[in-house]
């Protein structure tokens, strides 16, 4: 049986957004606080996953500096320092206003604008990849059919979807959200479900792996976390998707 594993309560879309508007400042701090039991600081994880965004993008493209990329969620840009001049162009969205006001003063080379958390203001199919990290445990459930459906919209035929996720098969993963207070009213989705609303919005080649099983510090523990993808013991998970060529 498909459930999600939830805190209690529901929040609207406006909430998330008035939410993040007031952690924007404090928002690091109040991640690295909640990792203190892993050891490890924010960034490692960002770094991580910028590079298995990056590596996920040359396995489909042969040239990325010809691409158009959206962060889709971007906060206050976390993932943006390393992306400079890497694409032709990398844009950032959020509901957060506070967000994305500070991400602009951080990262020049980045194109962001806030939407409310419905329609993007981004044109059909203008997007060779977008990415989501972290973003859809925040999406208010009632939404995520149509959070999808906008990152199909704006993704173009061939494009690249690819979203990070907290799983919610793993304990550490569950503490971590109990005790975050940017958590407090987190949704985990199951890589089932995940795939499932990708599959129906009309992506292919849908898949997902798991990552974080082990600390990839180096390259032997970095090896080790990719062979144990196929397993779900990971702190987070990835999907890919394709939009299908025209």
């Amino acid at each position: 049986m498909d459930r999600e594993i939830a805190k209690p309560g529901h929040v609207t879309q406006g909430q998330v957004a008035e939410d993040f508007d007031g952690w924007a400042d404090s928002y690091e701090e109040m991640v690295n606080q909640a990792l203190t039991f892993a050891g490890r600081k924010h960034a490692f994880y960002i770094d991580v996953k910028r590079e298995h965004i990056l590596r996920l993008a040359q396995r489909y493209f042969a040239d990325l500096e010809s691409l158009n990329v959206l962060d889709l969620g971007c906060g206050v840009g976390a993932f943006h320092p390393g992306l400079e001049g890497r694409f032709r162009e990398l844009h950032g969205v959020d509901v957060s206003a506070r967000s994305v006001k500070l991400a602009a003063t951080r990262h020049s080379f980045v194109r962001y604008s806030t939407y409310d958390g419905s329609r993007l203001p981004y044109g059909d199919g203008q997007f060779s990849m977008v990415f989501t990290t972290g973003v859809m445990h925040h999406v208010p459930p009632l939404q995520w059919e149509s959070f999808v459906a906008e990152a199909y919209r704006v993704t173009a035929p061939g494009g690249l979807m690819l979203v990070f996720e907290n799983n919610p098969y793993n304990p550490l993963m569950q503490y971590f959200v109990k005790t975050c207070d940017v958590d407090k009213d987190a949704v985990l989705l199951r890589p089932a479900k995940l795939r499932r609303m990708f599959t129906a919005a009309g992506f292919t080649d849908v898949f997902t792996r798991t990552i974080f099983s082990v600390p990839p510090a180096g390259r032997f523990l970095t090896r080790m976390d990719s062979l144990l993808g196929n397993l779900p013991f990971g702190a987070q998970y990835y999907l890919s998707a394709r939009k299908k060529a025209l």
